[in-house]
């Protein structure tokens, strides 16, 4: 019994844990559409290369992405790869409310189609 209200507890402590880190995506979208966000200076949002989400359907379940010739691991790393070669912006922590905020935004992307 006590093992099983243990384990009850850990699971529902991580599923918190999970739900608070995931991000807003009222917060990311606003980002997503900002010419200044991460310190761009192209003038461009994310939303200019991909206006409504375009071509982000699917950058949620991926692995793996190829941006400027290069490799990115996960969907952080293609999101700063984005803001350094595509806005000017400086690369933000991936562990950043602003980087979970965006992901969060793209991510619901792929709910809807």
């Amino acid at each position: 019994m006590v093992k099983t209200v243990l384990l009850l507890a850990t699971i529902l402590a991580f599923t918190v844990s999970v739900s608070l880190a995931a991000g807003n995506v009222s917060k990311g979208k606003a980002l997503f559409n900002d010419p200044k966000f991460a310190g761009a200076t192209s003038g461009d949002s994310c939303d200019s290369c991909h206006p409504g989400g375009s071509g982000l359907e699917h950058a949620g379940n991926k692995k793996k992405f190829n941006i400027a010739g290069k490799v990115q691991k996960s969907l952080e790393e293609a999101v700063n790869a984005c803001i350094v070669y595509a806005i000017n912006g400086k690369a933000l922590d991936p562990e950043s409310d602003a980087m979970q905020d965006i992901v969060a935004y793209i991510k619901s992307f792929r709910s809807k189609n």
